[in-house]
């Protein structure tokens, strides 16, 4: 687990990201059955567990991507406001909506560049459009964080001259010109050969030691271990097990957890 800073510091603010009881369905099929977490400002949260555990639909549901049927979801310490119940339910004020989803940045698997756009075009676009900053200023901050995540002398290129881990770090880069106050990655490196992906590893773990927020679903145990403040593990839409990288990678509970981590390894 990584070591950073004074945590205490910041255990008196309310956490960036609190959810509570949160259920989730897909017509019949219940995704997340009661999940509560929260993620505090400077801490990092990975969500780990079998495919359709519920791990991308949590993270989705965190970023209002996703509208959920019954819980609570925070964002430091303000509750999204409801109206309906039930499948009919959905955040009543999309002004609220759209100001908490742009300080909660997504990195996604499959990158989401856009193909007719340079890298620094890409990377300046929604602070631009979105946040609607100087262009000037909008500019060099985006330049720097491509020189933050390696790939500075590729802002005239297209994305599709980049290879899989350039681009992942280019939307990587795109997420921070945002100045998000937290990360949300979602198996960000599971579309990239192993090659690539410790250059993917390598930022998100720069990124860690600076104390970032960061929400973390990953297949990537080494990663999860070394970057986490705290674990989750998801398993038929709920929170199996849970606790510190050591307690939860090393000495895990559960037989579910046990026979998961067991699988990780052999793979």
């Amino acid at each position: 687990m990584r070591e950073v800073g004074d945590k205490a510091r910041v255990t008196d603010t309310p956490p960036v990201i609190e959810i509570s009881d949160l259920h989730k369905s897909f017509g019949s099929l219940e995704v997340l059955k009661g999940v509560s977490m929260a993620a505090p400002r400077g801490h990092v949260i990975s969500l780990i567990g079998s495919s359709g555990s519920g791990k991308s639909t949590l993270l989705r549901c965190c970023n209002l991507l996703e509208d959920s049927q019954q819980g609570e979801i925070r964002f430091e310490g303000e509750p999204i406001r409801w109206k309906g119940t039930g499948p009919a339910r959905q955040p009543a004020d999309r002004a609220q909506v759209l100001r908490i989803r742009t300080n909660l940045a997504m990195v996604f698997q499959q990158f989401n560049l856009w193909a007719h756009m340079t890298i620094l075009q890409n990377v300046m676009e929604a602070p631009v459009t979105v946040l609607g900053r100087d262009r000037a200023e909008v500019e060099a901050a985006a330049r720097g964080y491509l020189d933050k995540v390696g790939i500075g002398d590729k802002c005239d290129a297209w994305p599709a001259q980049l290879s899989g881990g350039q681009q992942q770090r280019a939307a990587i880069a795109r997420a921070l010109c945002m100045e998000p106050r937290a990360l949300l990655f979602d198996e960000p490196t599971s579309a990239l050969d192993p090659e690539l992906e410790q250059e993917v590893v390598k930022v998100i773990k720069a990124l860690a030691e600076e104390g970032r927020t960061m929400l973390l679903v990953t297949h990537d145990m080494r990663l999860a271990h070394d970057v986490s403040d705290h674990v989750l593990f998801l398993h038929q839409g709920r929170i199996e097990e849970e606790g510190p990288p050591e307690a939860v990678f090393d000495t895990p509970q559960t037989a579910r957890l046990q026979q998961f981590l067991s699988a990780s390894r052999a793979a």
